[in-house]
């Protein structure tokens, strides 16, 4: 298609702004929190609100799709022959509202305030979602077809880790079969310069229980003869680092893919105030000596303690010497790395550190899932670079995600395919925190972008995604 063609769709997207506001509203009211079983009614609504507005703009094969858990919504159209096939990856599910005091307006009644639409879910991700949808819509409305064949597959099960993403694929992965997949979530980097996503940092995870004795002891009676199950634990995870915030674990980032000199570039490239990032925290700059901040965040690999506890952390003093402490771990890992077997690493590191008197347990393992990456010359990073060249005026930024997308490894697992993140939403949104927020202006710009990213990846044969 030429730019004349789609005119008619982007002047119908303009058109609609309020009537697509109104909409994603109806949708932000729905509370659909797949944590809490209380909100099981909210996510049936949500499904239900779904699949109607997708058989009413025209989509075929309307669908729940059930792999144990929650259900994803799914629906088609396929009448480009001989053109690509995208999945549009979109989640209905949000965070619990919790605090629910420190929201300054009901975190399920969308409230506008100076071009911010706050709710529960707005970035994360029904604002994107929402864009999406409505530029798939306003092309089979307008031209009465879309310049590529469609599959629509909106999960349930996000924010809790999509625990069964895998054995809903492995149920229906020949309706799920397509080229590449382009997702609303995953936002940008930047509301100053384009940005492209072109990958991000896997992760895993680890719980351990630490035990000294069979009880908890009065410390009085035993106080500076037996081993304190929380000193031995604080002890423990110290060694998992030196001094100067190197990881100590051996062979920890052993089969970790050196940043190349493009991304290095790009990471420089993309402004950041370093000095702002963490007074905006109230924290100070500290990790692996050899990377700038910026790189530490997302080129390197990186291991946390996420919690510790142990003992009496009730009001007032209880004179005890815990007998058991337990800790959380994550590890997130960059491009080559195994996450079992990084995870299995640090947990051999604690093993082999923990002093004699005390016994470890592994009381939770999640293998996670690996670090995903978009090649420079991938069709799908090439034809959002056109159209973020052409929008902005300047050439995107590819920027890599610190944090960890399980979907995009999954898809590439199962489905052989690639997954280029093209959300709308911006870093400062209150993602999973109260009072977090839409920028209302972001809906025009993504639906424009939209429009025309899939104008420009019609262009590709099928067969260079798998090249690409």
């Amino acid at each position: 298609m030429s730019d004349t063609l789609i005119q008619p769709v982007l002047a119908r997207l303009e058109e609609r702004q309020p009537l697509i506001e109104h909409w994603l509203k109806a949708f932000l009211r729905i509370p659909s929190v797949s944590a809490d079983p209380a909100f099981a009614p909210g996510m049936a609504q949500a499904r239900d609100f779904l699949c109607e507005r997708l058989r009413r703009e025209g989509l075929a094969n309307v669908q729940l799709l059930d792999g144990g858990g929650e259900a994803a919504v799914y629906g088609e159209w396929l009448g480009a022959p001989g053109k690509p096939t995208l999945l549009i990856y979109g989640h209905y599910d949000v965070q619990p509202a919790d605090p629910l005091d420190l929201w300054r307006t009901p975190p399920f009644e969308p409230t506008e305030i100076d071009g911010r639409l706050y709710a529960r879910g707005t970035s994360d991700v029904k604002g994107s979602t929402t864009v999406a949808l409505e530029v798939v819509f306003a092309y089979l409305a307008t031209l009465r077809s879309c310049p590529v064949n469609i599959k629509v597959f909106l999960e349930g099960e996000e924010e809790t880790g999509s625990p069964t993403l895998r054995t809903l694929i492995q149920r229906h992965g020949p309706l799920l079969a397509a080229d590449a997949v382009l997702s609303a979530d995953g936002g940008r980097a930047s509301a100053k310069v384009p940005t492209i996503n072109t990958g991000a940092r896997g992760n895993a995870a680890l719980e351990i229980r630490l035990r000294t004795a069979d009880k908890d002891l009065h410390s009085g009676r035993y106080g500076g003869g037996v081993r304190n199950a929380l000193h031995e634990m604080a002890a423990l995870l110290a060694t998992l680092h030196t001094p100067d915030g190197r990881v100590a674990v051996a062979g920890f980032d052993d089969d970790a893919t050196p940043p190349t000199p493009r991304q290095r570039q790009d990471t420089a490239a993309f402004p950041y105030d370093e000095a702002a990032f963490f007074t905006d925290v109230g924290a100070a700059s500290h990790g692996e000596p050899g990377y700038s901040p910026r790189e530490r965040i997302t080129l390197r690999p990186a291991l946390d303690v996420n919690g510790m506890w142990g003992g009496y952390t009730g009001a007032g003093t209880k004179t005890i010497i815990p007998c058991e402490a337990s800790a959380k771990l994550t590890v997130r890992v960059v491009q080559g790395q195994d996450p079992a077997r990084v995870i299995r690493a640090v947990l051999a590191h604690l093993q082999a550190a923990c002093p004699p008197g005390c016994a470890l347990d592994v009381t939770a393992l999640t293998d996670g899932s690996p670090a995903s990456t978009l090649a420079p010359g991938h069709p799908l990073v090439q034809a959002a670079s056109a159209v973020l060249r052409a929008s902005a005026g300047q050439e995107p930024i590819h920027v890599r995600l610190g944090a960890s997308v399980p979907i995009t490894s999954v898809f590439k697992e199962t489905l052989g395919i690639d997954t280029l993140m093209f959300g709308f939403n911006l870093p400062d949104e209150d993602v999973h925190a109260p009072n977090e927020f839409f920028r209302l202006g972001s809906i025009r710009e993504g639906v424009q972008a939209w429009t025309r990213l899939l104008d420009a990846l019609s262009r590709y044969a099928p067969a260079a995604f798998r090249e690409g």
